[in-house]
């Protein structure tokens, strides 16, 4: 169970203003009165750990109790990570470059850090990729992860130290992308992510899998959509929606390339889930992982690994018509979890 300082800390930094907020697109999509939604919401945050944004993202007022009741919320989502992750070994998916050394093996890039590589190693790595990824060492979302194309430049010493003043960033080498991921949008790596699950007896599971798209021009897939991906075929068995679920946005297409989703089949789909399963025995303390991978003309690739992974983007109801959570999964695959 998460700790009574956590629950405190969640519920005295609650502000009001977003609660109303949520609360009002809670009564536009449910018809419900908002005094009936504000118990139902109190109900749920007590009986299943819910957060309001849970609920609206959920669409919790259409579910019963039971149902709700196999929903990983954020509390439950606490105490999952609490209970399978150590967090003396965090620090290696925090950091990008501990996490590229420890899974080298699976990334299938070249990367430099120049925090710590001399000007002539990270001018050398310049010349041999002159586009480039730019990234903080630490960083999550995509925040302020960007491409850099050396012809912007008007000399290698005006990169270098162009790349000093942006401090401790992390290069690395583009990825090609498959180009039938390509053929739905092709300015960001569009990638899958991966739910993996170490039993309880140390044997790898991949519980989840979404497809992820990016939108509006932007080089990474974290502001676009997500569709579920059914882990018998491989092939995008739900429509797409927004980041953000609690909009309820839902993409039968992409809007750019007008590529229908649904029944499309993911490359190299299962050659990913058996990279993620094997990468997950690399830090074994780590029960509990979402992988964001690309794939690639000659394979699947890690791009970076969640030891925190969002709790809701797999669970929202376009992806799930049966009205079930993933709780289940985790009570049959981790029976000492007792919530």
């Amino acid at each position: 169970m998460p700790s009574i300082k956590y629950r405190l800390r969640v519920l005295t930094g609650m502000r009001f203003k977003k609660f109303a907020e949520v609360l009002d697109r809670a009564h536009e999509k449910s018809g419900r009165s908002r005094i009936w939604l504000t118990r139902d919401m109190l109900h749920c945050a007590r009986k299943f750990g819910s957060g309001y944004y849970d609920y609206v993202t959920f669409g919790f007022w259409d579910l019963t109790d039971e149902q709700r009741a196999t929903y990983v919320t954020r509390f439950v989502s606490k105490d999952l990570v609490t209970l399978l992750n150590d967090p003396d070994y965090a620090e290696i998916f925090n950091d990008k470059v501990k996490f590229y050394n420890t899974f080298r093996d699976f990334i299938k890039r070249e990367f430099i850090d120049c925090r710590t590589a001399s000007k002539e190693e990270v001018l050398a790595f310049a010349e041999r990729h002159p586009v480039m990824f730019a990234k903080p060492a630490h960083g999550s979302c995509g925040h302020d992860c960007h491409k850099v194309y050396m012809k912007d430049y008007t000399d290698p010493e005006e990169f270098y130290r162009r790349m000093g003043e942006e401090d401790a960033w992390l290069l690395e080498e583009v990825l090609e992308q498959h180009p039938r991921q390509a053929e739905v949008y092709s300015h960001a790596m569009n990638c899958l992510r991966l739910i993996t699950l170490l039993d309880s007896g140390g044997e790898p599971h991949v519980i989840f899998a979404t497809q992820k798209f990016g939108l509006n021009g932007r080089v990474v897939d974290n502001y676009g959509f997500g569709c579920r991906v059914d882990l018998e075929t491989g092939r995008i068995c739900s429509p797409g929606v927004s980041g953000d679920g609690s909009l309820g946005i839902v993409y039968d297409e992409h809007p750019l390339t007008h590529v229908k989703l649904v029944g499309r089949e993911v490359p190299m789909f299962f050659e990913a889930c058996g990279m993620v399963k094997k990468a997950a025995l690399v830090v074994p303390r780590m029960r509990y992982i979402g992988w964001d991978v690309g794939i690639t003309p000659d394979g699947p690739a890690i791009v970076e690994g969640n030891h925190y992974t969002a709790h809701d983007f797999w669970q929202l109801p376009a992806q799930t018509p049966e009205k079930t959570g993933m709780l289940p999964v985790f009570r049959q695959l981790v029976p000492e979890y007792k919530r």
